[in-house]
């Protein structure tokens, strides 16, 4: 951004920066606001040393819905940052500073110039098999080395925080529109909560997903958590589904992805025997698609009724009769698709 148009960031900002000493009390600081989720605000720092990022957790999530969270959470998705970056290097930003007070942390700045976001690339069909493949590669060796680590549950103390940005807006509020579902989708819950077996990122999801040249960079571990890694698959898998409606015309390509991508991480599962995570995930992922159109965070680019239809019906029958293979989801999907 040109010097003239630098945007001051807010105080909360600055005061964070300070805090973390990354900039002393009377320097002016500048940047710029990023585009980003619903759940913080996020801004590039310019320093004289180069640019950094800094995000601040909010207390109310940008949706429709009223969608609170605890700034705390910032504090683990710092953590996260360090734990994914020592089990797989260069697998999350670099983190520089953490400040508890504002929920801010500092991070490496990724340029978008030669980190390209997943979302974007998917959205304009560039949909590549080898790249989802490298996702799951990453995502695997991190549940790897921190499912051989148990102590590193007594870091993430955050079941509640997870409940209440995941499990509830996802799950249990798609059970008050389905109510013929309910029993179904808290059996989701409960069986989620019981499977704690490693450090779960919680939204692995494309938004949140950087291609580099060492690999794909992971972002926004805010619902991070010592759980059931079947949660970051099938939420990821998810993703490559519905961007079918989005850009239909790449469907075959999305489809690819999703197979590349379920094929590379149930190949690296060594924690726990491999068909077994496979069926949680083949059982939660129809939930979380049905979520994406009836819960507190449907997704932005479905929004023709009769493609809200396609979903609800795949969802819907998927969990009346549940499949243990990912590729039954694949296949059922490809069939209401083609119909």
């Amino acid at each position: 951004m040109p010097r003239d148009r630098a945007q001051v960031p807010p105080a909360t900002i600055v005061e964070a920066l300070h805090r973390m000493r990354l900039v002393f009390p009377g320097v002016a600081v500048s940047g710029e606001r990023l585009a980003g989720g619903v759940s913080s605000d996020i801004w590039r720092i310019d320093l004289p040393t180069g640019p950094i990022c800094v995000k601040r957790a909010l207390a109310k999530l940008r949706v429709a819905a009223d969608w609170r969270a605890p700034i705390e959470r910032n504090r683990f998705e710092a953590a996260w940052m360090v734990r994914a970056n020592a089990a797989v290097p260069g697998a999350a930003p670099e983190l520089l500073g953490q400040d508890e007070e504002s929920g801010a942390l500092a991070m490496q700045y990724l340029s978008p110039l030669d980190h390209p976001l997943w979302k974007t690339e998917l959205r304009d069909g560039r949909a590549d098999p080898a790249f989802a493949a490298a996702v799951a590669t990453r995502l695997a060796g991190i549940h790897a080395a921190t499912a051989a680590d148990p102590t590193v549950a007594a870091a993430f103390p955050t079941d509640a925080i997870f409940f209440e940005i995941r499990l509830e807006p996802y799950l249990r509020a798609t059970a008050t529109v389905h109510a013929d579902l309910a029993s179904r989708l808290e059996a989701l819950i409960a069986a989620t909560q019981a499977n704690r077996r490693a450090l779960v990122h919680g939204d692995v999801s494309p938004k949140n997903i950087l291609g580099g040249a060492r690999g794909p960079v992971f972002l926004d571990a805010e619902c991070a958590w010592w759980g059931d890694p079947a949660f970051d698959l099938a939420f990821c898998l998810n993703h490559l589904l519905l961007k079918c409606l989005w850009t239909p015309a790449a469907t075959p390509g999305f489809l690819a992805c999703f197979d590349a991508l379920a094929a590379a991480y149930i190949r690296r599962i060594t924690w726990e025997p491999p068909h077994t995570l496979e069926a949680r995930a083949a059982h939660l992922l129809p939930g979380l698609f049905l979520a994406r159109v009836d819960g507190k965070s449907p997704v932005e680019y479905i929004t023709a009724e009769a493609d809200k239809d396609r979903v609800r019906r795949t969802a819907r029958a998927l969990l009346m009769q549940p499949a243990n293979r990912l590729t039954a989801i694949r296949d059922a999907w490809s069939r209401e698709l083609a119909a």
